[in-house]
């Protein structure tokens, strides 16, 4: 447990601003505690044109301000009870690109900052992700370590990297470089990292979500140039990032909680709060306003304090950051952790406002609850939420579709209630949904059981099969996990730093090599090249990116469905039996155009008559085109 610290006594000096600052270094060249200012630059021509500036340093908030500047003007000073903060409000819309000066005057004394104005950049960027994408999640200190120098970064408080399971162990932005190459060929077209910003936490600092400064990236990751040049290199390819954002809490250890400008930037006074986790209270209109609240309002632990979105100048902190990081580093989209433990009006106005400055964004929330219903009501437009209380969310994570792949493909389909017929009734509902084609979908993430448990059920490579396919030819976004494409198997029964084990080859010593390829077992490789196969076929495939999606109702224990768009038309034919089925065809006639077809699995032509035979488990996925 980490307790507020109020230590600074010292006067303050003005030192260079850089586009990152460095974790270990916190004091100027005279040794007094140096002036943080975030944003550390700004952009001309941005569509908000008020930008709030942070400033934190002994008694700055004791400062008079001000300005000397070409079209800039101060809005508002926020001076906050405590003394070590100041918030200037600075009025930006005439402004052209420049360097202007802040002047600071303190008992008879003037110091003078520096602040860039920047020109923005016209390059392709915030291009958001739909369901033509296929998302790869990965956690950057388990995935490939590019860098071993940085895997202990001096002046941080973790002072230790180890294979031991709560440990760093040291995979990083060189590492995520070096692997695009074996991503865009595996045919993943947008990487989701976890959280890279700075976690400078005591210990468990690995997994990136107690965020202790939000405009750095983890030194131990390669910092901020680290970050912009894999984005870079990402677009080189083709593909995309989306930024792992948490604006409901952040680290014990973040300077605002530490030296917190006021009680009110965090949830209950600043004091922990335990939430109950029961967030199906904010939206149930049976609840009582005591759940609601401590689900919004309670802290998801004790180490990770609770920000209150609801106080106007932490919502302007967050949502500048949210901006910074899109037009600084070029991310494409953003997901956001824990969203419905956020303030959800607050939330609404922060996908305004990123949406009103990068109308292509795409913004996806976690919303972990178990049923259609609930998740629904988390998307923009939602028929249950009503307008008044829309939440301006585009995208949310279809979790109820991962229960249900996680245990119907365990089951013998028949035609009402098990197996694929559960598949079936759910995509049947999908009504309750504003756009069904923006639900994220998934076999399982790093907070979850791998969709493979144990080894043996990796074993079983019809599970998997029928899995992949249909979260790649169902509606919505799909997004796999790292590892799922070499049937790596965990659960969270040995606790999450065993579930979120290293990616084989990426560590000094792995006889398993994934990016070359050597060493992979006869299972790894098959499980690997089905996966490639699928998602490089699906990659530029508007029949399954834009196409409409018709189902049957199970017939002979069969899940038939297609994706049309424009003269293509996929149909799948996936058996959910142990048993041999004979299909009759005739009920089928409208996704069936022609009579011959590509199947795409086995990449043969196959000559359609009254009936199909279908193995065991089999999956056909004829391609008309």
């Amino acid at each position: 447990m980490w307790h507020s610290l109020r230590l600074f006594t010292l006067f303050f000096s003005v030192v260079a601003l850089t586009s990152s600052s460095s974790a270990a270094s916190r004091r100027s060249k005279s040794g007094e505690p140096a002036l943080k200012v975030q944003p550390a630059f700004w952009w001309s021509g941005m569509h908000d044109a008020s930008l709030q500036l942070l400033l934190h340093a002994p008694e700055v908030g004791r400062s008079e301000v001000t300005l000397d500047a070409h079209g800039v003007s101060i809005d508002s000073i926020v001076r906050p009870t405590n003394t070590n903060y100041l918030l200037l409000y600075l009025q930006t819309k005439h402004a052209p690109a420049q360097t202007f000066s802040i002047h600071l005057r303190k008992a008879g004394k003037v110091k003078t900052l520096p602040y860039e104005l920047r020109q923005r950049d016209q390059k392709t960027r915030a291009q958001g992700f739909d369901a033509s994408d296929v998302v790869y999640l990965l956690m950057p200190d388990r995935f490939v370590n590019g860098d071993p120098s940085n895997d202990v970064v001096k002046g941080l408080k973790e002072q230790t990297a180890s294979q031991e399971p709560n440990a760093r162990h040291g995979g990083d932005l060189a590492g995520m470089t070096k692997a695009l190459d074996y991503l865009n060929d595996l045919g993943v077209t947008t990487v989701w990292p976890t959280p890279l910003q700075v976690n400078d936490m005591p210990s468990t600092s690995y997994h990136g979500y107690a965020i202790t400064d939000y405009y750095e990236i983890d030194p131990r990751f390669g910092g901020n140039e680290a970050y912009v040049r894999f984005i870079d290199e990402a677009h080189k390819r083709g593909m995309k990032v989306i930024q792992d954002m948490v604006f409901n809490h952040c680290g014990s250890e973040n300077f605002l909680f530490r030296d917190r400008p006021d009680d009110d930037w965090f949830n209950c006074g600043s004091r922990y709060v335990q939430t109950s986790y029961r967030i199906s209270a904010v939206t149930d209109i049976h609840g009582s306003e005591a759940d609601k609240t401590n689900a919004r309002d309670g802290w998801f632990v004790e180490v990770m304090p609770d920000l209150n979105q609801r106080n106007p100048h932490v919502w302007k902190y967050l949502t500048q950051n949210s901006i910074w990081w899109t037009e600084y580093a070029g991310i494409d989209g953003i997901r956001q952790d824990t969203y419905p433990y956020a303030d959800r009006q607050a939330m609404a106005r922060w996908n305004q406002a990123l949406l009103a400055e990068y109308p292509h964004f795409n913004i996806v929330g976690e919303t972990w609850l178990n049923h259609n219903v609930g998740v629904s009501q988390w998307q923009k437009g939602s028929k249950l939420a009503g307008q008044d209380n829309d939440s301006e969310l585009p995208t949310v994570m279809d979790f109820p579709l991962m229960g249900l792949l996680n245990s119907a493909l365990d089951e013998e389909t028949n035609d009402w209630d098990k197996g694929l017929a559960r598949i079936y009734e759910y995509i049947s509902q999908d009504a309750v949904y504003a756009d069904p084609t923006h639900l994220l979908t998934f076999l399982s993430n790093h907070d979850t059981d791998r969709f493979a448990r144990v080894p043996i059920q990796a074993s079983v490579t019809t599970r998997y099969r029928q899995a992949l396919t249909l979260l790649l030819t169902l509606r919505g976004i799909p997004q796999l996990y790292v590892g799922d494409e070499l049937a790596m198997a965990a659960n969270k029964g040995g606790g999450d730093g065993l579930l979120r084990a290293n990616f084989p080859g990426g560590f000094s010593g792995d006889t398993i090599n994934a990016l070359s390829g050597e060493g992979l077992t006869p299972l790894m490789r098959e499980t690997h090249d089905f996966t490639r196969r699928l998602l490089q076929w699906r990659r530029g495939n508007d029949a399954i990116s834009r196409g409409t999606l018709r189902h049957y109702a199970i017939n002979h224990g069969t899940y038939v469905y297609s994706r049309q768009a424009e003269g293509r038309t996929v149909t799948v034919i996936m058996n959910g039996t142990n048993q041999e089925v004979e299909l009759p065809l005739g009920r089928y006639a409208e996704v069936l155009p022609e009579s011959v077809a590509r199947e795409v699995i086995t990449d043969r032509t196959v000559s359609l008559g009254d009936t199909l035979r279908l193995a065991p488990r089999d999956i056909f996925i004829l391609d008309f085109q």
